[in-house]
């Protein structure tokens, strides 16, 4: 793996290509379990995070997520902003100064994510939140000495689905208990798909 400032740059295009596309699907998962908002709040999120960073020239992977962090933040509603925003603040923080990262330094950084999504969310992995996918990702990238990312992206879509069958015990889905258990928990979802771009970008790549 070697995670370059321009392919950063296309892993936030992917992201906001996709949830984009999936707007409506997120905001109604939304619509049952939570404020409805999701999709509609992330569409505008990561639409602005390109407003933003097709017009600098980074200098470091670290500057590009510094970036979408700060504008994940102010422009992103709900708990949506601040969870992705803190997450990728987290890391830009840990691989600060670096114009590529590898395994181990991307591992650094999604472990530094994760512990930023806990303090902030005041949640833990089986709370049926985006940990349910951030968590098993950490933990495939620690076990694995090399990737296969076409295994990395279903085994980020495994975890998406899996929070099909936990009971909420965070966020407005917390409310309604044993009735949240039955549908996909949405941060999950736009979890996967911020996954799955990556391994997409990574893919092409390689080729």
């Amino acid at each position: 793996m070697n995670l370059t400032i321009n392919d950063t740059l296309k892993w936030m295009e992917k992201i906001n290509g996709k949830i984009q596309t999936n707007k409506k699907y997120l905001t109604s998962l939304d619509q049952a379990i939570g404020d409805g908002d999701h999709g509609i709040n992330m569409a505008r999120g990561f639409q602005e995070v390109i407003n933003k960073t097709t017009i600098v020239n980074y200098e470091t992977v670290s500057d590009c997520f510094k970036d979408v962090a700060m504008t994940l933040m102010s422009k992103v509603g709900g708990a949506s902003g601040p969870l992705y925003g803190t997450a990728f603040l987290k890391m830009s923080m840990a691989v600060r100064g670096k114009t590529s990262l590898n395994k181990e330094l991307f591992t650094t950084a999604i472990n530094e994510a994760i512990m930023g999504i806990s303090q902030r969310g005041r949640a833990k992995e089986g709370d049926k939140t985006l940990l349910d996918v951030w968590q098993p990702i950490l933990r495939f990238l620690q076990e694995h000495d090399s990737i296969n990312w076409d295994d990395f992206e279903s085994f980020a879509k495994n975890a998406m689905e899996a929070t099909k069958d936990i009971m909420a015990l965070k966020g407005r889905a917390a409310y309604l208990k044993e009735r949240s258990i039955g549908h996909l928990d949405p941060g999950s979802v736009s979890s996967y798909y911020l996954f799955q771009s990556l391994a997409e970008v990574v893919r092409e790549g390689e080729e």
